[in-house]
């Protein structure tokens, strides 16, 4: 039951081309179906309708109408729960022991749910109280309104939970959007364009969807100077020509974009844990992940005992056919995407990295966009495999000195997305962990990801954070008004 239309303005339709794009099944090369294949004149009546819906309706102010169609949208995405598992394994190739966590169940639950609870503690008025200026005595007050129309840009890796937490912050705030999904992963958008339309109360135009197999289709969201802000997940090549793009227009922009992120293994730590942690995480939807910390950094003098844990840990990999509940890793999103991998792999081995296992196309699983779990050892951070984010299921094992080589190493990145580090002494690790310039860290295991935990990385991760207060404020501007006494 996949929804082949687009939601512009309150209308399920083709679009003005009437084509079609298929979407395929990464972990079988077949087609799933087919969606409409927005053109310029589709993104065009889709910022006209946000544009309308913002300037000529109550929505930015009427928060209570607001929070009455957010819980209508919480609760109709509670009901298509099952319909987005399977077609999120379907379109992105993830596990379904995934799908129970950041892939679905946590989105569905919480996407939407705390933004509303949020817009009720929210500050969105304080006053300053009263000062004078030039013998004058006023009073001021400071106020948060809605940005305006956001076009939200949204990647194929985690593509419901990037939706979701984009959607629920920008409707809470007040804003109207223009949603472009991936093209590798358009299902789940239009699913969720049917459902505001047929079981929830939003107005026409407070959200469209415009799927595309044109990804510079995007880029209308970028120029067109009807759109306010533009929220964007995905590479940090694309981050790059959005901000080029964007700054005639001075327009905000949200971007959380690429990592290459390092997990410090301390010399006191627990070196088997730490390398099953690591493997654990790259292997992970075949290390589709920007957060993923894919360079394994280890005390010199343990390095040999590291690569043997992790080569072992590599080796045990359940991965194949996403179905299946004990497969814990499924194919890279595409063809284009499985050789890049293996062209950055095939980098490696070529700069004198190590290829202790792994590396190529599985021969049991000729059907598919798989790649083998892979871990290189005698790898030096100049190389590209240590620099490059990969997206693909590769980690590489760096050795280091001391406690200050390890932070060097690990800033030495055009990244700063996320890490972490490991050591029986949790101030030894924090303290670690504070030097490292990055956007959050996991310290001894430790999970910060949830919806009130701001996300977003440094230097050339991005800009802004998703999710928590600093998530909610970004979609929101600010008034500062003078009153007389």
């Amino acid at each position: 039951m996949h929804e082949s239309r687009m939601l512009i303005d309150g209308v399920l339709g083709a679009g003005v081309s009437g084509r079609r794009f298929e979407n395929v099944n990464p972990a079988t090369e077949e087609v799933l179906g087919s969606v409409a294949d927005g053109v310029a004149g589709d993104m065009d009546a889709a910022i006209g309708a946000a544009r309308r819906a913002f300037d000529t309706t109550s929505w930015s102010a009427d928060r209570d109408f607001r929070a009455h169609c957010l819980r209508q949208l919480h609760d109709a995405l509670g009901r298509e729960r099952e319909a987005y598992r399977s077609e999120i394994i379907g379109e992105t190739g993830s596990p379904k022991a995934l799908t129970y966590a950041t892939q679905v169940d946590v989105p569905i639950d919480d996407a939407i749910a705390w933004p509303l609870k949020c817009m009720d503690f929210f500050g969105w008025e304080r006053d300053l109280g009263t000062a004078q200026f030039l013998g004058q005595t006023s009073r001021r007050i400071v106020a948060k309104v809605a940005v305006g129309v956001v076009g939200a840009i949204v990647p194929w890796n985690y593509p419901l939970e990037v939706t979701l937490n984009k959607l629920g912050q920008a409707l809470a705030t007040g804003n109207t959007i223009v949603l472009k999904p991936a093209p590798d992963t358009p299902f789940n958008a239009t699913r969720l364009g049917r459902l505001i339309v047929e079981q929830t109360d939003i107005p026409a135009g407070v959200v469209n969807v415009v799927t595309s197999s044109d990804h510079a289709l995007g880029e209308q969201l970028v120029v067109d100077d009807r759109v306010d802000m533009v929220s964007f997940t995905g590479s940090t090549a694309t981050g790059s020509r959005i901000m080029e793009k964007a700054a005639p227009s001075l327009k905000r922009l949200f971007l959380e974009l690429g990592g290459k992120s390092a997990a410090i293994v301390l010399d006191d730590a627990d070196l088997a844990a730490a390398a099953r942690g690591a493997v654990a995480a790259v292997s992970a939807h075949a290390g589709q992940g920007c957060v993923i910390a894919t360079r394994l950094l280890v005390p010199r003098h343990r390095y040999a005992e590291a690569v043997e844990a992790a080569a072992a840990e590599m080796a045990a990999v359940p991965y194949g056919d996403p179905l299946d509940p004990a497969v814990t890793m499924g194919p890279v999103v595409s063809a284009r995407q499985r050789d890049r991998v293996l062209g950055l792999i095939e980098a490696g081995k070529a700069e004198g990295a190590r290829l202790v296992t792994g590396g190529s196309r599985p021969r049991h699983l000729p059907r598919g966009y798989f790649v083998e779990p892979t871990l290189f050892a005698d790898v030096d951070n100049s190389m590209r495999v240590a620099r490059e984010e990969i997206f693909g299921p590769v980690l590489v094992v760096i050795p280091f000195a001391d406690d200050d080589d390890a932070v060097r190493i690990a800033n030495d990145s055009h990244y700063g997305l996320g890490g972490a580090v490991s050591s029986a002494d949790l101030d030894r690790a924090m303290s670690v962990a504070r030097r490292v310039r990055t956007g959050v860290q996991r310290i001894n295991g430790g999970n910060w990801y949830a919806p009130d935990s701001p996300f977003g990385g440094f230097k050339r991760s991005g800009l802004g954070r998703q999710n928590g207060l600093e998530g909610f404020e970004q979609y929101l501007e600010t008034m500062t008004f003078g009153l007389p006494v």
